[in-house]
């Protein structure tokens, strides 16, 4: 089999992987005899398009029927499985460059409701204050219950300065919200970093785009430079990071893992065909010193965060904070048909270096500190939501063996006077955001806690 280079992005809807495969194993795929219960049912639907082309009330159109014929047989497999037409597979494979036109948001489909899986930070829905978990009702006016997920991602997308608006029902909320949105490109930064004091630093990912692992050397670089040279710890913040290309993230968690080239495996997947079952260590290089690290996440940690958070809690180095993760853990293969369509079928299940899966189980973190937030918790909380809610989402592989982290009772005492929108916001005071408080003491404890046992205290 001829595997030329390959770019894996574990996204939760745009999700691409470029693989190119050679003659032999795309006539596999494709010129597999069917066998006598193929063949029958390959004669059941040839019928029933006869029959509705012939008896039904209204001319049809044969290439839309037998699309939604492909669609429903891919719908019955999982939520990441999908034909996609020409036109949004062209555009997935632009977006995989983080640039694009649109509102910002990844989406998926629960209880046959499209919804929010995550906004992304810096656009258009984020800044509106579009919520993680918000059901979008209406497009523009036109109800999405009939609708695909990539019907809905073409209606949402849109050259930048035109207008659409989404009716969403929030959960917790009787009455709908209008969200008038004014498209823009979908060019997120998805690195930002700061030094919360002096001292301990600050990371947030939002995405794992192309660039994201050179500026993320390049930050822990320059924060170290701002603090004398050391850190004495660092908060990596991957809250809402819906995921993105795999081998960022294991760039990413590469930096504080795998000194020698027998001990660094980050994630490895598994598959029924061979190109599925693979394994991607770290590379030996510059890696950081071992200063305390805490991992913040949250249900809208999906796919390559949980990767991050996973590698770097199975290794011991870092303490994982916040919610329990999204649990996406399955990756998707795009084929590249012959029409300019691609066919995107979920090919593996990935897991951590101790074997853990992650599909529809998530990563506990360590140190459980729920969000705080302004509002009653009864009227506007915002409800947590996993891919174990998705319509017919796969299960999750072998059995993962997760240790229930303690829950942070000073969390439930500090919900009150907090607001939701602080959580992931870098450039805000981190005092407003509840869970980067408790990471940031954490990392002060850690301190202290090393002077205590040194007995230099």
């Amino acid at each position: 089999m001829l595997l030329t280079r390959t770019k894996i992005t574990l996204g939760l809807v745009a999700t691409i992987v470029c693989l190119a495969f050679g003659g032999a194993t795309l006539w596999r795929l494709t010129a597999t005899s069917p066998d006598r219960e193929t063949g029958a049912s390959l004669k059941l639907l040839a019928e029933v398009l006869r029959q509705v082309e012939e008896n039904y009330v209204e001319k049809v159109d044969r290439k839309k029927l037998l699309e939604g014929a492909v669609n429903g047989m891919l719908a019955a497999l999982d939520p990441h499985s999908a034909y996609l037409p020409p036109e949004p597979f062209s555009e997935m494979k632009v977006e995989i460059s983080g640039s694009f036109g649109g509102l910002g948001i990844e989406i998926a489909q629960k209880e046959g409701r499209l919804t929010v899986v995550s906004p992304i930070e810096d656009t258009p829905a984020w800044r509106a204050g579009v919520k993680a978990g918000d059901h979008i009702w209406k497009i523009d006016g036109t109800p999405t219950r009939d609708l695909t997920i990539v019907q809905a991602v073409k209606r949402m997308r849109g050259e930048r300065g035109t207008k659409v608006t989404l009716t969403i029902l929030r959960n917790g909320e009787t009455e709908p919200r209008v969200f008038p949105l004014v498209r823009d490109i979908i060019q997120t930064k998805s690195l930002k970093a700061r030094s919360l004091e002096p001292g301990y630093g600050y990371v947030r990912i939002s995405h794992f785009q192309e660039r994201t692992g050179e500026d993320f050397a390049n930050a822990l670089r320059n924060l170290r430079a701002e603090n004398g040279g050391t850190l004495k710890g660092l908060v990596l913040d991957l809250r809402n990071n819906p995921g993105g290309l795999l081998e960022v993230a294991v760039a990413v968690a590469g930096r504080f893992v795998g000194e020698r080239l027998d001990n660094g495996l980050i994630v490895y997947t598994e598959g029924r065909e061979e190109f599925a079952k693979r394994r991607f260590s770290a590379t030996v290089g510059e890696k950081e010193p071992q200063y305390p690290l805490v991992v913040l996440i949250n249900s809208g940690s999906a796919s390559a965060s949980e990767i991050v958070a996973g590698a770097l809690q199975d290794y011991g180095r870092a303490v994982i904070m916040g919610t329990p993760s999204f649990g996406k853990g399955s990756v998707q293969t795009v084929i590249p048909m012959k029409d300019g369509a691609g066919l995107k079928l979920t090919t593996a299940l990935y897991y951590t270096p101790k074997g853990r899966s992650i599909q529809a189980r998530g990563i506990i973190p360590d140190v459980i500190v729920e969000n705080a937030e302004l509002k009653s918790v009864t009227k506007d909380r915002r409800e947590d939501f996993h891919e174990k809610d998705l319509d017919n989402h796969l299960g999750g592989g072998k059995e993962a063996v997760p240790e229930k982290g303690p829950i942070d009772k000073n969390a439930e005492s500090g919900k009150k006077g907090q607001s939701a929108r602080h959580a992931v916001g870098p450039e805000d005071d981190a005092k407003k955001d509840f869970q980067l408080v408790r990471a940031l003491d954490l990392l002060k404890s850690w301190e202290v806690l090393q002077k205590v046992a040194g007995g230099t205290k």
